[in-house]
């Protein structure tokens, strides 16, 4: 109760972290509501496979029948904007926690051993990040082949080195500390000393980190499937959604605005998610970094 009401404390204080916190959480209910507010439809195999009511070409605009339209090939946009939020959070917090996994494990070894372990380990961990990480992607997803399963290992392999580099520095200062000087004074192992005692206060900085980051993965992932690299045709995902609408950005001839809802809804929905993790970023380093107490 104490811990809660520190943090509510440093919370009340920033607005803009309140806000964050809101936007999450609307998206978090529409992801856990899904089958309540757009409901599959009877004897569907897979709940993220958009409804099609037909296969012309031109957008339908919003109507009683299809609340925020239908894009190109007559997807239902409200269907696969409120599937999408689910498709979101789960791209966003695979990517993350397993490249925070792996950062933490190599970025600990590398801090807490050094000598040639930490030589080899941030060598190889520089030539990853000497590619531009989106260069970088779509190699590893064209190999793999287009899908969304490949493009959450692609973002992966090009996201868990910055964790290594953050967590291999606050090892390295962490491990030279009195308490860590008494845990190998007593006999402790190193498994014990650095899953024990060094990760557990050094891994707050990964943590801001990893919360500023799911922003970026989703805009990465999105990017990946509006080049087609992504999901499969009529799957619900947001990037696809915006790459569905390409041929109709500029509307039709005489109305550039036609057509405004297959890149606007899902557009903004990109933009709200992503502005959410970004404040909610800025809440967890408030409340987790002492420098800011």
């Amino acid at each position: 109760m104490a811990k809660l009401k520190s943090i509510w404390k440093v919370l009340k204080h920033r607005p803009m972290s309140l806000l964050g916190f809101g936007l999450i959480g609307f998206f978090l209910s529409v992801a856990l509501l899904a089958p309540v507010l757009a409901p599959p439809e009877a004897g569907s195999r897979d709940s993220y496979i958009i409804p099609q009511s037909g296969y012309s070409p031109d957008p339908v605009r919003p109507s009683k029948e299809h609340w925020f339209g239908t894009t190109e090939q007559q997807y239902d946009l409200y269907y696969g904007m409120v599937w999408g939020t689910r498709t979101a959070f789960s791209v966003a917090l695979k990517v993350v926690g397993f490249s925070v996994c792996v950062g933490i494990l190599l970025g600990g070894a590398a801090g807490f051993y050094g000598g040639w372990i930490d030589e080899l380990l941030m060598r190889f961990t520089d030539v990853i990040l000497a590619f531009p990480d989106i260069v970088l992607a779509v190699v590893i997803v064209a190999v793999r082949g287009p899908s969304l399963e490949n493009v959450m290992i692609a973002v992966t392999a090009v996201s868990w080195p910055s964790y290594a580099r953050l967590m291999r520095g606050d090892v390295m200062s962490v491990k030279e500390r009195d308490f860590v000087a008494a845990a190998r004074a007593i006999g402790a192992s190193d498994a014990r000393i650095l899953f024990r005692h060094i990760i557990p206060n050094s891994i707050y900085p990964v943590l801001v980190v990893a919360s500023l980051s799911m922003g970026r993965i989703v805009i990465t992932a999105a990017a990946l499937s509006f080049l087609g690299l992504g999901a499969p045709l009529g799957y619900a995902d947001w990037g696809q959604l915006i790459s569905l609408s390409r041929n109709w950005i500029l509307g039709s001839a005489g109305n550039p605005f036609e057509y405004w809802h297959t890149v606007f809804i899902p557009g903004i929905a990109i933009f709200l998610f992503v502005l959410g993790w970004n404040l909610l970023g800025d809440a967890v380093r408030d409340i987790l970094d002492p420098r800011q107490k």
